[in-house]
């Protein structure tokens, strides 16, 4: 056993004092602090089980709750605690202090080993009196078989996790100790120390010699003086040298399992180390149910981290290189990732955030890039072409063209100086450089046919490229073409790139309807819409082209409440761009204009046109996005100046009256069909004739086709 001692029993009939506060005077407070009723209780109801072990590291508070247990119980109870002697005696000592004892009775061994096989347990279970009791406090696993008494239902125990703190107990210690913390601040100290009563009581003392308490409670760490100080005296220095070695070397994992400790420490073992490490009371929490698994505390681990530096920060970064390749090795990305910066390797971490940066970004995991590119410092990011680029693709997300130009001229000088390229960061700026267009459509369009050629078929920047290409080819009004790159784009983006899967879905619907092919259209845009939500990039602001062409689509098929939705989505995810390529803000703004006049607001339309015109002047070689604006400027002139007589729109229940009237339904039919009265139609199809200027139903399907709130000659389909 780690550090064991041979201890033998020295007995009392009372519990022991409290023991003197830890790192300065002890705060007045009653004897035995805070009550801890509920493992009370449970120790209370186990009276028919012959054993109880509290085992858990120094600091739980097992002779507490001990000692609280013996005020709350009738039974006489009486305590043995370690000795000079011989390893052995603990439990005949126990039977012959039972004997002087009326029954039933509770002896408590605390903190001495038990040490005793399961015959002899068994016979002495058999002359227990009935509800008598031994409980053992220990930091160690004891010597006993455990698994046999648990399996005769013979045993009651107690761990780290059940000793922990609740936060109302963490609450009240704190405030006994004169520490007032905001709710929000006793959380998140009672998650750092995970309940840890010591831990718990040294913040406090730390907390209290501070001006802040805030900021004293958000920094309390393993590092704390007054709690490293603890962890040396009360942990590292009970166990041998070689495992405080151990405890130190991987102190830089995360997740310590004994494969990737015997990586960094170069020898094998590390298995068998950490099982008897955590049974030896060194606070290392299991992760799994076949000890194969650990992890440190959050303070050891901090403490040990620390320490690590402060002797041998050489070997730390080594340490770490170390930890990062098994990961690599193991597929743990983010792992290898971050043991790459802690060593200070700033090429390789930017190596290695490039490999999961096009993957993560498709998928929805922009908020995880950019939480990495913040470790970065700016030069740091300004030195390498691999982070340069990372940036470049994250402000694609945002539609921030000046920053993506920024770091897309920072990769390619520092590719041009010579720096090595892993691969695949020259193709990634010629997508991204045709992407933002600068140079007009048909520059786009040579650069994306490069970006194209340099691309693999199965690289997640493949399906961008199509993209890119697509929207010049379609732009340039050359469908045929377009058509079948976008359908690449879109086949191959739905594994390795969604998020250009999307984009290249609502390109095609958009050219769909362009043809007049609307059922086609919304098969693309629905695809393109369900897509959204599944890879979750629904939220990313560059998916407002999306969701604009799948409310033009539904607008067109009369399904106003879906179509007034997208429109809003399209519109806020709009407001979020920064400042996207003006091909981009053209086509968004376009077809949320072309929808938001087919739902009869004529002022928000041309509103939306005045920001597609503006777009425009950065496109002048688009001669398609010209005829949609002009298209819909006319008509939404025309809904204006001529026709309207009402207020400048029609309401969302009118537009679905209207989308009715070219029907042969009767307003009672339309009744049930919208589920509301005959009255409620009669109602809104005046409001709709007032406002269309008309004197009857089919006038104002006349008037309504005319400015392109209905189709001329297309029949509505109904269920």
């Amino acid at each position: 056993m780690l550090g064991g001692v041979s201890v033998a029993p020295s007995i009392a009939f009372e519990p022991p004092s409290r023991p003197a506060a830890l790192g300065g005077a002890a705060p007045r407070v009653r004897r035995g602090t805070v009550r801890r009723d509920r493992l009370v209780r449970t120790l209370a109801q186990s009276s028919a089980t012959p054993f109880v072990v509290l085992r858990a590291p120094a600091g739980y508070g097992k002779t507490t709750l001990l000692s609280q247990w013996s005020e709350r119980d009738d039974r006489p109870f009486a305590w043995m605690s370690p000795g000079a002697a011989s390893r052995g005696t603990a439990l005949p000592s126990a039977t012959l202090l039972l004997e002087t004892l009326p029954a039933p009775a509770v002896v408590v061994l605390d903190g001495a080993d038990l040490d005793a096989g399961w015959d002899e347990l068994e016979a002495w279970t058999r002359t227990l009196p009935a509800g008598s009791q031994l409980a053992l406090a220990t930091r160690n696993e004891p010597s006993l078989p455990l698994g046999s008494l648990r399996a005769q239902g013979l045993l009651v125990e107690l761990g780290a996790p059940e000793l922990a703190m609740t936060r109302r107990e963490a609450a009240g210690m704190l405030s006994m100790a004169g520490v007032e913390l905001d709710p929000a601040d006793v959380a998140r100290l009672l998650r750092h120390t995970e309940g840890w009563p010591a831990a718990l009581y040294l913040a406090a003392l730390s907390i209290r010699s501070g001006r802040d308490p805030h900021a004293a409670a958000a920094g309390f760490a393993g590092d704390d003086r007054l709690m490293a100080d603890y962890l040396r005296d009360e942990i590292l220095t009970r166990v041998p040298a070689p495992a405080v070695a151990f405890l130190l070397r991987t102190s830089v994992l995360e997740s310590l399992s004994g494969p990737a400790c015997d990586a960094l420490v170069g020898q094998a073992g590390s298995g068998a180390m950490l099982r008897e490490l955590s049974r030896a009371g060194v606070p290392i929490v299991p992760l799994d149910k076949a000890d194969g698994r650990y992890r440190h505390h959050p303070l050891l681990a901090e403490m040990l981290r620390a320490e690590q530096r402060r002797r041998d920060p050489l070997r730390t970064a080594g340490l770490h290189r170390r930890a990062g390749a098994w990961l690599e090795r193991e597929g743990d990305l983010d792992g290898a990732l971050g043991h790459a910066l802690a060593a200070g390797d700033v090429a390789e971490a930017g190596a290695r955030l490039w490999s999961i940066a096009s993957g993560r970004i498709a998928h929805g995991g922009v908020d995880e890039i950019r939480a990495w590119l913040e470790r970065f410092r700016p030069e740091q990011l300004s030195s390498h072409a691999t982070l340069a680029v990372t940036a470049a693709s994250a402000h694609l997300v945002d539609g921030d063209r000046d920053r993506m130009a920024h770091w897309l001229d920072t990769a390619e000088r520092l590719i041009a100086a010579g720096q090595d390229d892993p691969g695949s960061v020259t193709a990634s700026v010629a997508v991204l450089r045709a992407l933002l267009a600068r140079s007009g459509i048909a520059a786009m369009l040579g650069d994306a046919t490069r970006a194209y050629e340099l691309t693999a078929q199965d690289d997640p920047w493949r399906p961008l490229a199509c993209l890119a290409r697509g929207v010049g080819l379609h732009l340039l009004e050359d469908p045929a073409r377009a058509v079948p790159v976008l359908d690449e784009g879109a086949r191959r983006g739905g594994v390795v790139a969604p998020s250009a899967q999307v984009l290249c879905l609502a390109q095609l619907a958009l050219l769909r309807a362009d043809e007049d092919d609307w059922e086609e259209a919304a098969l693309l845009a629905s695809r393109a819409r369900a897509q959204l939500e599944r890879a979750g990039v629904g939220r990313y602001p560059i998916s407002a082209l999306a969701y604009a062409v799948s409310a033009l689509v539904r607008a067109h098929r009369d399904r106003v409440e879906a179509a007034q939705e997208d429109r809003r989505r399209a519109s806020e995810l709009l407001e979020r761009l920064v400042d996207p390529p003006q091909w981009y803000a053209v086509e968004a703004r376009a077809t949320l204009a072309r929808t938001t006049l087919r739902l009869g607001d004529a002022a928000g339309a041309r509103a939306l046109l005045a920001e597609a015109r503006r777009a425009l002047r950065g496109v002048p070689d688009a001669p398609l996005a010209e005829r949609w604006t002009e298209a819909c400027r006319a008509q939404a002139d025309a809904f204006a100046t001529s026709v309207l007589a009402g207020p400048g729109s029609l309401t969302t229940a009118e537009l679905r009256v209207l989308r009715l009237l070219p029907t042969h339904l009767s307003f009672r039919e339309m009744g049930l069909y919208l589920h509301v009265t005959a009255n409620t139609v009669k109602t809104h199809a005046h409001a709709v004739y007032r406002k269309l200027d008309a004197s009857s139903r089919s006038e104002a399907v006349v008037q309504a086709r005319a400015i392109g709130l209905l189709d001329a000659g297309r029949a509505v389909a109904l269920p």
